[in-house]
């Protein structure tokens, strides 16, 4: 034990130290935060400072500019995005000089129209396109105007609403019990995953998926290298052959936690700046609604799904000889790992279906299926114990079978041993 908890420590220090750790830690946080502030910059850069001024021309359709102007009344100034500035008629020289000068930002104008049919709308500015709140705003806003228009009054302010407010679908976790979808309370309640829980559940899943592969191929990378080097033949007689194995799978595990840290320590930062609370609240995102369940079972299945792709990990790179066929040799494991990655991605709107029920019992996939299922699915607590019962199992065999391996192959040199050689190989030694 003394001597893994020293190769232990000498993996860790020792990828912490080297500048390829630091340079890839730190493009990754920066990468983070920039997705996490595009929306700032975006309106940086566009130049959004405020509600944008829209010119309203009086003169084709009196009705229609009257409609609009009482809409936003009725919203309330810079609820809407934009401010009304009224014209009587369409100088279009007027309106340019207003627009060079600053006074408005573009201009609405009304087409004739024909009977029962609700004029076109356009839009002049000086820049090429519009933007999209902006474009949002608009069209809300046009959207209530043309129902009032159609039905020319013979609907209440109150119908009004209802007619333009989109068709709210909630779902509804069904607990049997008499045939009827029930609470707690023995009602009938509706309930459905908080919008963070989405976004965490794939922040997990990325994490799950970037940190598995990072530190899987510095393994298989850091195993071969002392191989290719004939650096092996000494490091193995001092340490056993397993406990260099074990040693560095805990020590890379120990730094992929601590890239876990940084980047929930970098994320924790981004959402804590004032320019990025609005945000938030526009998403429908409460912090306060995060379910402890999904990041303490996201934890947990991360930590055995590690286990298990590591020591593949390092099997495969005790088999190779030369760094340069590392690439291929470990493509079945990036595969298997990539195949989880797209199954808990693409399954994330559909938390209960079979593809994922199934997905639970395979070890392989299991870790980023019951993520997905637990953050944002109906899973029993009998499913989670089976599907985590496989996975341990799972990795008692895949490390002892990669035990056998490595102590084998970090020995065999030249080409890559057959399935036959290395087995002949594997009962020459007993773990």
């Amino acid at each position: 034990m003394n001597k893994m908890s020293t190769v232990i420590g000498f993996t860790f220090l020792n990828k912490i130290r080297a500048k390829s750790f630091t340079i890839t830690t730190l493009i990754l946080a920066l990468l983070v935060t920039v997705g996490m502030n595009v929306p700032y910059f975006i309106d940086k850069f566009t130049g959004d400072d405020g509600p944008a001024a829209i010119g309203l021309i009086h003169s084709n359709q009196p009705e229609l500019a009257g409609s609009l102007i009482a809409y936003q009344e009725k919203q309330g100034q810079g609820a809407t995005g934009f401010t009304l500035v009224e014209y009587d008629q369409a100088d279009e020289q007027v309106l340019q000089n207003d627009i060079e000068n600053g006074k408005i930002d573009g201009y609405l104008q009304f087409g004739e129209g024909t009977e029962g049919a609700f004029p076109t709308v356009t839009y002049i500015s000086k820049k090429d396109s519009i933007s999209q709140g902006l474009q949002a705003s608009l069209q809300s806003a046009l959207q209530s105007v043309k129902a009032e228009y159609i039905t020319k009054g013979t609907l209440s302010d109150e119908q009004l609403a209802a007619l333009t407010s989109p068709v709210q679908i909630e779902a509804i976790k069904q607990a049997v019990s008499g045939g009827e979808a029930t609470g707690a309370s023995g009602e009938v309640k509706p309930e459905k995953a908080a919008t963070i829980n989405y976004v965490i559940v794939y922040v997990l899943v990325i994490l799950f998926f970037m940190t598995i592969m990072m530190t899987g191929n510095m393994i298989a990378a850091e195993v071969t290298a002392e191989k290719s080097s004939r650096i092996m033949e000494i490091l193995i007689t001092s340490v056993s052959p397993m406990a260099q194995m074990f040693g560095k799978i805990i020590g890379m595990f120990f730094i992929g936690l601590f890239q876990i840290v940084i980047f929930a320590a970098v994320i924790a930062i981004n959402v804590a700046l004032p320019h990025n609370r609005p945000v938030l609240a526009d998403f429908n995102m409460d912090l306060s609604q995060i379910s402890v369940e999904v990041l303490v079972f996201g934890l947990i299945f991360y930590i055995l799904g590690y286990f298990l792709y590591a020591t593949l990990f390092a099997a495969i790179g005790s088999l190779v000889s030369r760094t340069e066929e590392l690439g291929q040799a470990i493509m079945p494991i990036t595969m298997l790992s990539l195949a989880a990655f797209y199954i808990g991605i693409f399954s994330m709107a559909a938390p209960n279906s079979t593809l994922l029920k199934v997905s639970n019992y395979i070890p392989f996939f299991s870790p980023v299926s019951m993520i997905v299922r637990v953050g944002l699915g109906n899973t029993p607590v009998w499913e989670i114990l089976i599907s985590m019962a496989i996975l341990i199992v799972a990795i008692l065999i895949f490390g002892w079978l990669s035990a056998k391996i490595y102590r084998t192959g970090v020995l065999l040199y030249g080409k890559r041993p057959s399935l036959k050689e290395l087995r002949k190989a594997m009962r020459a030694y007993k773990i």
